[in-house]
């Protein structure tokens, strides 16, 4: 067991690492989430760190905390006037658009590892209620890691389709967890049939909704109505908001995620007392959180384990990536007549990131069979995915010619 003073040396020794590391991705343009990644993995008991790490429980609670945070952080830094004007089609992204997604990658694992002798999960192949859990756990593109992609890169696509995948990633985590926690109690239960789930999964978006926006307006009045002797304190009230609001949407059956997400919009868009120092201590806590999480998924992770899938992996990725995810967009934009250079870049900007790693450790703690094979698997999706597309951004901005006035080099 190691000491207090080894851990505390060991933390910081990581996420200096990460923070320098992290420069990389101006360099070569290398995402930020697959360097924390990496350097969790380097980390861990097969790499150079030799860190024994087998605890998902931690994992998962690291992940989840982390995830709070920068989903609030987003909520804050998005303005309600960018918002307005896609909110209809980033509204149907990020429900539909996960559903969908969901639906085609369901029947795709389930055609494809149902009959797959060498993928063992449970006792005969890939049951179709497990195909669809391994789909949901994968079905919405990442926070943190469109986030970070379009602070630290040069180059930027239209403010329009910008603020659209900003807000997208940011409100479809919150349906992908509630589908994920659907069908596991689905498959827990005996007694759960589809129409429940469905009323379940519409009630707490609407409630956590309702708390979310709330919480927000009377937070907002209070912050910008107290006078308080720090300065420093007003980030920390505002930090506080945002976590009574997860809890208290858990309390009235809504989902926390969604709620601190538009708790953090309402907020970030009402608050006048010391806005910029508030989304300022924001903006490093998120960053914060984002490496923690990365390195904790990345030290989770056995490497030589990844091998035994990475066939199977690559083709989900690739079946993501090519069909999946731009099924979903053209299905949700249809109606909206966007152009259709457009609607192909919002069809590549299907990253994958953290929050599918942290859903792919909930079916270990419900015991699911093939759960640790469920995990190697979401992880060498995730991995193929910001690979494969977070470093054909920039390059397919410029050949779609969606990039943002003034961002060229």
């Amino acid at each position: 067991m190691l000491s207090i003073e080894t851990l505390v040396l060991v933390g910081g020794i990581l996420l200096f690492v990460g923070v320098v590391a992290s420069k990389l991705s101006d360099w070569v343009g290398i995402p930020t989430l697959l360097v924390f990644l990496v350097i969790g993995m380097l980390a861990g008991e097969e790499g150079i760190g030799r860190i024994s790490f087998d605890s998902p429980a931690v994992a998962q609670a690291t992940g989840t905390v982390a995830l709070l945070i920068i989903l609030f952080a987003g909520g804050l830094d998005t303005q309600w006037s960018s918002v307005r004007t896609i909110l209809a089609p980033g509204l149907m992204l990020s429900t539909l658009g996960v559903l969908i997604t969901t639906l085609s990658m369901g029947a795709f694992a389930w055609f494809m590892l149902g009959t797959y002798s060498t993928f063992d999960i449970g006792d005969a192949g890939l049951s179709w209620s497990e195909a669809l859990l391994l789909a949901a756990i994968v079905s919405s593109t990442d926070a943190a890691a469109v986030f970070s992609v379009f602070r630290t890169s040069s180059v930027k696509p239209s403010a329009r389709i910008r603020h659209l995948l900003e807000f997208e990633s940011g409100s479809n985590d919150p349906v992908a967890v509630l589908m994920t926690m659907a069908i596991l109690g689905v498959m827990g239960s005996e007694n759960a049939s589809i129409a429940g789930v469905g009323v379940n999964l519409v009630t707490e978006l609407f409630a956590g909704a309702i708390t979310g926006f709330l919480m927000g307006w009377c937070g907002s009045r209070v912050v910008n109505q107290l006078r308080l002797s720090a300065s420093g304190l007003h980030p920390i009230l505002v930090l506080s908001i945002g976590l009574m609001t997860f809890g208290f949407a858990n309390l009235v059956g809504g989902n926390g995620y969604l709620a601190i997400y538009v708790c953090g919009v309402t907020l970030g868009n009402q608050i006048v007392r010391h806005h910029e120092g508030v989304l300022r201590f924001h903006d490093a806590l998120s960053w914060l959180a984002q490496l923690a999480m990365f390195i904790v998924l990345g030290l989770l992770v056995v490497p030589s384990r990844l091998l035994s899938v990475a066939g199977v992996a690559v083709a989900m990725a690739l079946f993501l990536m090519l069909v999946a995810r731009p099924l979903s967009v053209m299905a949700c934009l249809l109606p909206f007549r966007m152009p259709r250079n457009e609607v192909a870049y919002v069809s590549w900007v299907g990253l994958r990131g953290s929050v599918p790693i942290v859903l792919a450790t909930f079916p270990m703690s419900y015991g699911i069979p093939g759960a640790e094979e469920v995990f190697d698997v979401i992880f060498f999706i995730v991995l193929t995915s910001v690979l494969i597309q977070g470093l054909t951004l920039v390059p397919c901005a410029r050949w779609l010619g969606v990039e943002e006035q003034g961002t060229k080099s």
